[in-house]
């Protein structure tokens, strides 16, 4: 079981703003500021997701968040492009993972591959 993960982004205030946006329709916000180089996101009062001002980024990172409905991840889909996020997958069906499996995929302003998915059938 993982208590968090972190990741390494080259711009702390544009990334912030990122997932500030991208990570609302999931139900996670912003909990921790850690000095002005990193941001601890979460629910509740746990903060599972942090990032972190690097010199270089850490690039092939994929993180998947859970989401409680497809509608959901269709939510997180616009929200994360409305933040400035590229898409990387369009929200739908990915049957070669699971026969439930959807999810949409976007790249973070340093390339990193983050993800909504509902595993639940429609």
């Amino acid at each position: 079981m993982l208590d968090h993960v972190s990741l390494g982004v080259r711009d702390i205030e544009q990334s912030k703003k990122f997932y500030d946006e991208a990570l609302r329709p999931l139900g996670i916000e912003r909990l921790y500021a850690d000095g002005p180089t990193a941001a601890g996101y979460g629910a509740g009062r746990k903060a599972f997701f942090w990032i972190g001002q690097r010199d270089a980024s850490q690039t092939g990172t994929h993180v998947a968040f859970v989401a409680e409905d497809r509608e959901t991840v269709d939510r997180f889909h616009q929200a994360a492009l409305a933040a400035g996020g590229r898409d990387n997958g369009p929200p739908g069906l990915r049957p070669q993972y699971h026969e439930h499996y959807y999810g949409a995929f976007v790249l973070d302003p340093d390339g990193h591959n983050v993800e909504a998915v509902c595993r639940k059938q429609a």
